[in-house]
């Protein structure tokens, strides 16, 4: 009996090419597993065989993205697999993104089952969980051992044409499809359960639950900035040399709040990214890209502006949560008021 072929995709870091600093490698075919097709292949077992490694940059694939899919879509036709498995990327964003558009792509194109797999705030996981199975992961790789049974379990379904279950049997994503079942208790009784936990002071399941969205009330216009005292935030990853304070170069679980006193200019002598989610060639040469330190004294200068705080709060963006990220605006926020900021540039990268 033949097995059932599987082609993966993966990114340069997962394929043990380097990491940023090799992001820019464009679209290589290997033969067989490699990195997380290793366990991947252990765990669908003698059935499935994984007959190639598709791996592409990150970087090249966000740049490039009509040629990578392109040849990709090459590779993949070639080797006429029955099921195209991508990831896990868990929260790394380009790679969600790229796992998410070539799943995507196949799926249009060879009419294949597509899965992979990723953390719920990636923003690959709300751009293409309504075309394809994303299984839910953690937010960093150290949870590869077990994304990695929970994908190919589903993978073995898709395979087979089984029935797919709720995202809570299934582990995947909420895709925001209803789904007609019949239930054992007609809805008056379920509703009056759900009542009963609420009122026990239970954590009552919704069977259809509502998103949660924070409504911010846009702050007042600024009413003449030449007057304005204004200070810089970025998640650009630029903290001074050394890094004192230990700022993750993602998944940021800290920020930081340093001087600027004294500087005409942000000096690379000084200062550095520690970014882990952009190329920072530019930026270690020049800081004053992502704190535009040097302008900004100008525009002091020449009246355009009242005056910048004398320090810079910095954190780094990529794959950081939206609850921490929400929790360092909340830390800094009253100190900047406190200081009598009135507005903040916020740049990024």
């Amino acid at each position: 009996m033949s097995k059932i072929k599987v082609v993966h995709y993966i990114n340069n870091f997962f394929a043990g090419i380097g990491g940023e600093e090799m992001a820019h490698v464009g679209v290589e075919r290997r033969v067989g597993p490699a990195g997380p097709g290793l366990g991947l292949a252990a765990a669908l077992g003698d059935e499935f065989e994984i007959v190639s490694t598709l791996v592409c940059g990150d970087n090249y694939f966000g740049e490039h993205t009509a040629d990578a899919v392109a040849e990709l879509l090459g590779y993949i036709r070639a080797d006429q697999p029955q099921l195209f498995i991508a990831g896990p990327a868990f929260n790394a964003g380009r790679y969600g993104f790229a796992c998410g558009t070539i799943c995507k792509a196949v799926a249009d194109d060879l009419a294949i089952p597509v899965l992979t797999a990723m953390y719920p705030e990636n923003p690959g996981a709300d751009a293409f969980k309504k075309h394809m199975i994303i299984i839910e992961t953690r937010n960093s790789a150290a949870d590869m051992r077990a994304a990695i049974p929970k994908m190919a379990a589903c993978a073995k379904k898709l395979a087979h044409g089984e029935e797919i279950g709720s995202p809570q049997e299934e582990g995947y994503i909420e895709r925001g499809i209803r789904v007609n079942y019949f239930a054992e208790k007609r809805g008056s009784e379920r509703a009056v359960e759900l009542l009963v936990q609420k009122m026990r002071g239970e954590q009552p399941v919704s069977e259809y639950p509502l998103p949660v969205i924070d409504r911010v009330e846009a702050a007042p216009a600024v009413k003449d900035i030449r007057k304005c005292k204004i200070a810089v935030v970025t998640s650009g990853g630029i903290v001074p040399t050394g890094n004192p304070d230990r700022i993750e170069s993602s998944s940021a679980s800290k920020y930081g709040k340093y001087s600027l006193e004294g500087m005409e200019r942000m000096d690379k002598k000084d200062f550095l990214s520690i970014h882990g989610g952009y190329d920072r060639t530019f930026i270690l040469e020049n800081p004053n890209l992502v704190i535009p330190l040097d302008v900004l004294r100008d525009l002091v200068k020449e009246g355009e502006i009242g005056e910048i705080a004398e320090y810079f709060i910095t954190t780094t963006g990529t794959g950081t949560s939206t609850g921490n990220a929400k929790k360092f605006g909340e830390d800094f926020a009253p100190k900047l008021k406190a200081d009598g900021v009135d507005a903040v540039l916020l740049t990024s990268t």
